[in-house]
């Protein structure tokens, strides 16, 4: 199993009341930023990164959003060459580039050269269609947002395999002069790993290009069904998916003591959490998902959602398009209303913390109590590839240093015996793609139903 360490590089310091009283990270003025303070962020998670390769972590994942507190890596590319350059073994895996919002990905195949020939081949490139504010943030078109996707992405990879010069005539780019000096130090090129939320197109799209797929911290039941419609997929193209094809995010967080990780796991939910990443009219911008997509997130969302996709903001987008003087009775609207307070909204939002983690949104505990629920997921859904994701919010360095030792001490190791117990194997020990499928036989088991049973059921709760 392949394990990586993940945080947002939140800023922190952001005042939570504007959070609230903006109902989304993103948007938030950016006068509340302070350089110096941000100065002192960037290093801070710089050694953090650095740390959790000393203490055994496989892979720092990096990400990038924009115009929002909630994460500062609004360039990760530029974190990523940083840490090509002071990191020693651990591979640096970018999940990832949202691709449709670039004006010139010709640009995008020379950076993540660079970054690969400066690791010296630990470079995993992995590219996103983006969050809908990133749309906003960088004047795209939501429309064409898969069609970019789909055109950068064939361009990068024929900058890499292609030999050149060459012409691209494309329909959302064109090139007269393709010829880059900067080609990657992995070859044909380095291994690329998709990242997404439940969109079964992109589930589809990896499966065609033998791609893992990397669910953020899904519902373990549609996540199940993901994975077997990757599987089933496999087939089609003629070979076999396994663990080697799948990876899973968990947000998570651990202390010495259950009473210390309880009182610091509350910063998951700190301004609203991932629920408020952002309001539903900049996350589902018209023409950026499909309808099956739009109604299976409406089928998997809870109130604690992911990058601001929660049941209650999809109902409310279907009956209104996102207006919130459209609707009544929801705090959020109220909120925008004057009818409650911050105090009584943030009341609402630090009421679903045991929600929550019953439901695996988070795992917050000890090291001894947070590993069986570890366990469930990995008999679940047996991914290659694990992210554990460190909670937001205003945590001390000091306690999130601690957090990353005791999982290298603690957490790492049991996990990897957990996988080598149920089999599991990962990209670097089974090349994805590279089994062969024989036509009317029985595909092997992406995920085990037994365990699932035992999984709780966050998106019993759903109401649309």
């Amino acid at each position: 199993m392949h394990i990586m360490h993940f945080t947002e590089r939140p800023y922190k310091y952001v005042p939570e009341d504007e959070v609230i009283k903006n109902r989304s990270f993103f948007g938030v003025p950016n006068k509340f930023y302070d350089p110096k303070v941000g100065a002192d962020l960037y290093n801070e998670y710089l050694d953090e990164a650095c740390y959790a390769e000393e203490v055994g972590f496989d892979a720092i994942m990096l990400n990038e959003h924009h115009g929002t507190p909630f994460c500062m890596g609004a360039v990760m590319n530029v974190e990523a060459a940083i840490l090509a350059r002071i990191t020693k073994k651990a591979r640096i895996v970018l999940l990832g580039n949202p691709l449709p919002v670039l004006k010139h990905p010709l640009r995008m195949a020379e950076e993540l050269a660079e970054i690969d020939l400066i690791s010296k081949g630990r470079l995993i490139p992995g590219w996103v269609r983006g969050a809908g504010s990133e749309q906003i943030f960088n004047n795209a078109n939501p429309a064409y947002n898969r069609e970019y996707f789909n055109e950068a992405h064939d361009f990068i990879i024929a900058c890499w395999t292609r030999q050149g010069p060459f012409r691209w005539e494309g329909k959302h780019f064109n090139y007269r002069f393709v010829n880059p000096w900067a080609l990657p130090y992995q070859k044909p090129h380095p291994p690329i790993w998709i990242p997404g939320v439940i969109s079964p197109e992109t589930v589809i799209w990896c499966a065609e290009h033998k791609f893992p797929y990397i669910g953020l911290g899904t519902a373990l039941h549609s996540t199940v069904e993901l994975w077997n419609l990757y599987g089933d997929t496999a087939n089609k193209c003629g070979y076999m998916a396994g663990s080697e094809n799948f990876g899973y995010l968990q947000q998570i967080f651990v202390a010495e003591t259950e009473e210390k990780a309880q009182e610091l796991g509350k910063g998951a939910l700190f301004g609203g959490g991932a629920q408020n990443f952002s309001r539903v009219e900049w996350t589902l911008p018209p023409g950026y998902n499909s309808k099956a997509a739009t109604k299976r997130l409406a089928q998997q969302a809870t109130e604690y959602g992911f990058l601001g996709i929660t049941s209650e903001k999809l109902a409310e987008a279907e009956r209104t398009g996102g207006d919130p003087h459209a609707t009544k009775g929801k705090t959020r609207e109220r909120l925008a209303r004057g009818e409650v307070s911050v105090e009584e909204a943030k009341a609402k939002i630090y009421a679903q913390y045991q929600k929550a983690q019953d439901g695996l949104q988070i795992i917050v505990g000890t090291p001894k109590s947070v590993l069986p629920k570890l366990r469930l997921i990995m008999e679940t859904l047996r991914p290659g590839i694990f992210g554990l994701f460190t909670i937001q919010g205003p945590l001390s360095a000091k306690d999130r240093m601690n957090n990353v030792r005791l999982m290298g001490q603690e957490v790492l190791p049991a996990m990897r015996e957990y996988a080598k117990e149920l089999g599991i194997k990962d990209p670097f020990e089974v090349t994805p793609g590279s089994r062969p499928y024989t036509p009317g036989t029985k595909r092997d088991a992406l995920v085990d139903l037994e365990a699932l049973k035992r999984a709780p059921k966050r998106d019993e709760s759903v109401r649309v």
